[in-house]
């Protein structure tokens, strides 16, 4: 029995009876008088039942406020359940929490026109919400200018979350809002009064070398670093590394660029890692997967399995140090298709690091086409990333 929030798993074929005692007993398991928000992850085996299970489990788990989407991984608590059918329901209790739900589309994107088309749209500004939880299609939806959209109306709140994943065949996903199943945009749910969002974005990327002043860019392509030709910092940066790091830098290398220039200091959490897409050793240039500008400060990063478990523990101490004890009710994570056993040989990885080092909170959540989480006081969609939600008592 717990008292903030309780998570099932079920893996059985659609069974309406079985499923309404199974939402049922979740519900009682969970202490509290009162649910405040579902979140459901489905795989595509559920699709045609999608609308079904929906309306089950809204009655039968009581739940007021229920958001979701469709995945082919699964996680809850510390486990990561890749490539298997099932869905995921977790339910929570959160005290004194103002939630809103609302779908957006590709429509609405096209038509924004300022920050505050969103505000009239969802009914909501940046001084009523505390932060937003949110999952959108890949395949119908301009993430990125959604974003752009959004961060005018909402920055320095968080928005973090996922692209769903689904039937790759059919380019087809599923995103779940109360009883509505959706096809296309997005769904998301606003958080505001006594709880608010505290987000891990984990790039899966330690530093390398120092840090740098760009001194000339132009459109994604880096030019200069320091006054000298950008290929050439990065060649310098690879081969002072000691032999065992350039074997494992070799062919994951990226570039850190910092959001926040008025940090004293520059730590992980504060790059966002983009993609190296290519290098001429002629002109010194390098073509990168970010629009940098002259000015800015930028790092270079590895990737790999270690990199990835080095840069996701240290980010979670930083935001135990930073919650300093208070309550931390359960949370969402999102983290990207290719990390789970592809990218540590081994299941449940980023799951049970949040596990461990957050003590046996509820998480729920899904494998990602995308992750969306914060870098500084704007919102990124990310690859290859564990975005991590927490709902905690306000400060």
């Amino acid at each position: 029995m717990s008292e903030f929030a309780v998570s099932g798993h079920w893996k059985a074929d659609f069974d309406e009876a079985a499923l309404k005692a199974w939402a049922q007993q979740l519900r009682q398991s969970l202490r509290a008088p009162r649910v405040s928000l579902g979140l459901l992850f489905m795989t595509p085996h559920y699709f045609e039942s999608a609308a079904r299970i929906l309306e089950i489990l809204r009655v039968h788990a009581e739940i007021p406020l229920l958001l979701g989407c469709s995945s082919t991984g699964l996680i809850i608590g510390a486990r990561e359940i890749e490539d298997e059918p099932g869905l995921v329901l977790a339910l929570f209790s959160l005290p004194g929490a103002e939630l809103r739900g609302v779908h957006f589309t590709q429509e609405q994107v096209e038509e924004a026109n300022g920050p505050g088309y969103w505000a009239l749209e969802t009914g909501l500004t940046a001084e009523q919400i505390n932060g937003w939880l949110a999952f959108a299609d890949p395949f119908n939806l301009n993430a990125e200018a959604w974003l752009r959209g959004w961060n005018e109306a909402y920055a320095p709140k968080p928005i973090v979350g996922g692209l769903a994943s689904g039937d790759f065949s059919q380019r087809a996903t599923q995103l779940y809002l109360d009883g509505g199943v959706f096809e296309e945009g997005g769904v998301a749910v606003a958080v505001a009064g006594e709880v608010e969002l505290q987000s891990v974005i984990s790039q899966g990327c330690t530093p390398i070398g120092q840090t740098w002043t760009i001194t000339k860019a132009e459109g994604n392509i880096l030019h200069k670093i320091a006054n000298r030709p950008a290929y050439e910092v990065l060649q310098e940066t690879f081969v002072n590394l000691p032999e065992p790091e350039q074997r494992k830098a070799r062919g994951n290398l990226f570039v850190g660029l910092v959001v926040n220039e008025y940090l004293e200091d520059f730590h992980r959490g504060d790059f966002l890692v983009r993609n190296i897409l290519g290098g001429d050793p002629q002109s010194g240039s390098l073509a990168i997967g970010a629009m940098p500008r002259e000015g800015q400060t930028m790092q270079f990063q590895r990737r790999d399995a270690a990199a990835a478990t080095e840069d996701m523990t240290a980010l979670l101490d930083r935001l135990l140090q930073r919650l300093a004890g208070r309550n931390l009710y359960g949370g969402c994570l999102c983290t990207c298709n290719g990390r789970g056993h592809r990218l540590f040989g081994k299941p449940n990885h980023d799951a049970g690091l949040a596990r461990e080092k957050l003590g046996p909170i509820e998480l729920a959540g899904f494998f990602c086409n995308g992750e969306i989480g914060p870098i500084g006081e704007r919102n990124f969609l990310h690859g290859y990333t564990a975005s991590l939600a927490l709902f905690t008592k306000r400060a």
